[in-house]
């Protein structure tokens, strides 16, 4: 299959004239009005408000002419039919997939490949349901009761942050069903300080590696068998409290240590596999294969409406432009997450990854190195606890750092109370439009320490209530908001070289051999040589 030719985006003339177009102010900007217009759905009941972007009719119609000169939605269908989109290893990019038919089948040897992640899928819901009902035990004849993902990156970063998500959520509803842990450092620390809480004989583990020959993941796997036969416990066979979730063709998949094997393709990179089994497993046995398809049908239905060619309709695609705005035409390198809900604790941590591990990349599709600069730096923490940390620097610092803020309307437990006349989810909301304002307008004061000098870009996601509907357009936002920048910007997101040399130094130095005098010297300072 020919790998297709796209455009830099420094030969658009729609970035030349976004480039020459005066700077806007904030201050000027802002109005009630413009904040009420200012917004667009984005799918799962999810609203993307821009007002607090510096952007104005002249900028957004720039926008939808740059998106038209790099066939972005064009691109999107390119994707979606199985074109070769990863050309570093030739692959397709398909975890769209996962969530449903967006265009014409994907056929490989015959096969739908559709067909193959539904079967997946059932595979899934027929598992979950036997462990619920009892119908599947551990070994020794007990009801599991804990369920443990070992993986690392995208084997952790995003089931973890999804399946914190939906705790509060599932457990306010009764439908958790297994307490849901995760290990992923190769510190033995991060392993025992989870396996110190669970009981052996009721806990499943999923063993997620694509490959089958991922070092971490494999270590720890080692470490917890070796925890388990230590326990010395009659009857107690750790091959039965073993799933696996990797390739047909990796080594694990061959194995009989396991008590069942789902599996992805190379088709899924890790960071975007938590729509597949990599996802899907632990949040089907934590809390029911129907809240996983909950999550599914709203990041399917987010996908669709990322299909929309008018870039003020597609809230992926319009927040993509005003990062590459903020990124290329106002020369901020950073990019903050502020979810203001505790559910989303780690969502942050998994958009790191997504964004910086996808874009984080200095040459085009075609391997020529950038005349610009591509994705930004990611960071985040869940308000309010970031006003009483480092938003300090976001208001008075010296260098601006756009902002993206997540609200929800209501809690999900339900939970509350009320204190001097509000609850406390009103005053979390209130804390989080009282940043934006803080922020967007700034503070005149004569007093240099008092004062303010706003003109800090904000955007907003917000609804009704973090539900599995919800998360799932969320999580698809943000995937197809970094894929449409890795379009403009014209360069690979679905490979990753940057872990590889790391790994390739790190076996150097576990065997011993191949060490160069750097290596060596970090090597024999650290005890390894």
């Amino acid at each position: 299959m020919q790998l297709l030719q796209y455009p830099n985006l420094d030969s658009t003339n729609a970035f030349r004239r976004l480039k020459n177009y005066a700077l806007l102010c904030l201050k000027d900007l802002l109005t009630q009005e413009r904040i009420q217009n200012y917004v667009t759905s984005t799918g799962g009941g999810l609203y993307f408000s821009y007002a607090g972007a510096p952007v104005d009719k002249t900028i957004l119609s720039l926008f939808q002419e740059l998106t038209e000169e790099q066939h972005l939605i064009s691109q999107y269908k390119d994707l979606l039919r199985g074109e070769i989109m990863n050309p570093g290893e030739g692959r397709r990019v398909l975890h769209h997939l996962c969530r449903g038919d967006l265009g014409e089948p994907v056929i490989e040897g015959g096969i739908n490949l559709r067909d193959f992640y539904v079967g997946e899928q059932e595979k899934v819901r027929e598992f979950s349901k036997k462990v619920h009902s009892g119908e599947i035990l551990g070994s020794t004849g007990k009801e599991f009761t804990s369920i443990v993902q070992i993986g690392i990156g995208g084997s952790d970063l995003g089931p973890r942050a999804l399946a914190l998500a939906l705790e509060s959520y599932a457990k306010a509803r009764d439908l958790q069903k297994l307490q849901p842990y995760f290990i992923s450092n190769v510190d033995p620390d991060d392993a025992y300080s989870v396996l110190q809480e669970l009981d052996p004989e009721r806990t499943l583990f999923v063993l997620v590696s694509k490959s089958g020959t991922t070092q971490e993941t494999l270590a720890n796997h080692q470490l917890v068998l070796a925890w388990m036969r230590g326990k010395g416990i009659k009857r107690l066979k750790p091959e039965k409290h073993m799933l696996a979730v990797t390739s047909k063709d990796s080594p694990l998949a061959a194995s009989s240590d396991f008590l069942a094997s789902f599996y992805i393709d190379d088709y899924i990179g890790g960071r975007y596999s938590s729509t597949s089994p990599v996802g899907g497993v632990i949040l089907s046995l934590a809390y029911g294969f129907e809240v996983f398809e909950e999550l599914l049908s709203g990041a399917q239905e987010t996908d669709r409406f990322s299909l929309e060619k008018q870039v003020k309709k597609n809230a992926a695609l319009l927040d993509a432009c005003i990062g590459l705005y903020y990124r290329n035409i106002l020369s901020y390198p950073n990019l903050a997450i502020l979810p203001y809900s505790h559910a989303l604790r780690r969502f942050a941590a998994h958009l790191q990854q997504l964004d910086m591990e996808s874009n984080g990349k200095q040459v085009n599709r075609k391997g020529e190195f950038l005349a610009y600069k591509t994705g930004p730096i990611i960071f985040g923490e869940p308000g309010t606890n970031g006003q009483h940390s480092f938003y300090q620097l976001l208001h008075q610092g010296t260098d601006i750092v756009p902002l993206e803020f997540i609200l929800f309307e209501e809690s999900q437990g339900g939970k509350d109370c009320t204190l001097e006349g509000s609850t406390n989810q009103f005053k979390l909301r209130a804390n989080c439009a009282a940043q934006i304002a803080a922020f967007t307008r700034g503070r005149e004061n004569e007093n240099g320490n008092k004062f303010f000098p706003g003109e800090r870009p904000c955007t907003l996601l917000y609804g009704k209530r973090l539900d599995p509907k919800a998360l799932g357009a969320l999580l698809a936002h943000f995937e197809n908001k970094i894929m449409f920048q890795g379009f403009m910007w014209n360069i690979n997101s679905f490979d990753q070289e940057g872990v590889q040399l790391g790994k390739t130094l790190t076996q150097a130095l576990l065997k011993g051999r191949d060490l160069d005098g750097v290596l060596a010297g970090y090597g024999r300072l650290l005890g390894l040589l």
